[in-house]
């Protein structure tokens, strides 16, 4: 029952991260599609990478939390 508890948190987390991802990405593309100048691309990629970081280290975590419940369980 523990361990059930821990893989469906970890694959919550993961599905997070991955949405969190997913966004990142989306942004990116319509900072790209919006026709910025060199500097203005690369302020709006420079903005996206502290979330792009913590959503990959969120599906990390909970993929870590999966792996470890079905170890455990």
């Amino acid at each position: 029952m523990l361990f059930d508890i821990i893989i469906w948190t970890g694959a919550g987390l993961s599905m997070a991260g991955l949405a969190g991802l997913v966004w990142c990405i989306l942004r990116v593309n319509r900072a790209r599609k919006a026709g910025l100048s060199d500097d203005e691309l690369r302020s709006a990629v420079q903005a996206v990478l502290p979330w792009n970081l913590a959503a990959l280290f969120l599906s990390v975590i909970g993929l870590m939390m999966v792996i470890l419940g079905i170890s455990l369980g």
